[in-house]
């Protein structure tokens, strides 16, 4: 690795050490650090960019995408757009989609295209998932002409 390359992952690396301070109110899991990885990374005082197998993981929670857009604003990452084969992963439950966009600011993470939410043997299926990162409310659209449609396997009550 060169010199230049290792100063300039140094550099990023350091940059990206204030992502953490984003505070309890505006992160997946509150005050837990936000790892990332990806093929190529780039920051500006205003923006980060992941691209190829991008990931930020945070506690229990991933967003894993070809793609990762983030802005910054007062040293704070106040928005978040993935693109291309979008995954959210929580201990509970996967969505998939298309693209993503997550707001810190109001623990919602929206997600569009061919959205496909599991949890254990529950499907859901629409065109657009709204997702609360803290309360964990989900709201499923049809988005345009589509459709909402669902498998839901009733919990066993033991008699």
């Amino acid at each position: 690795m060169s010199m230049t390359r290792t100063l300039r992952t140094a550099a990023i690396a350091l940059a990206l050490a204030a992502l953490p301070a984003i505070g309890d109110a505006q992160s997946f899991q509150g005050g837990q650090p936000i790892m990332w990885g990806a093929d190529e990374v780039s920051r500006t005082p205003t923006a980060l960019s992941l691209r190829g197998r991008a990931e930020l993981t945070q506690g229990d929670s991933r967003i894993r995408a070809d793609r990762v857009e983030g802005v910054i604003s007062n040293g704070d990452l106040s928005r978040v757009e993935a693109s291309g084969n979008v995954y959210f992963v929580t201990p509970e439950q996967t969505i998939r989609g298309d693209r993503a966009v997550y707001t810190p600011s109001n623990d919602t993470i929206v997600l569009t295209g061919d959205v496909i939410l599991t949890q254990g043997e529950n499907v859901m299926t629409g065109g657009r998932l709204t997702y609360n990162t803290r309360t964990e409310a989900a709201e499923m659209d049809g988005a345009g002409n589509g459709r909402v449609q669902g498998v839901f396997y009733p919990e066993s009550s033991g008699t």
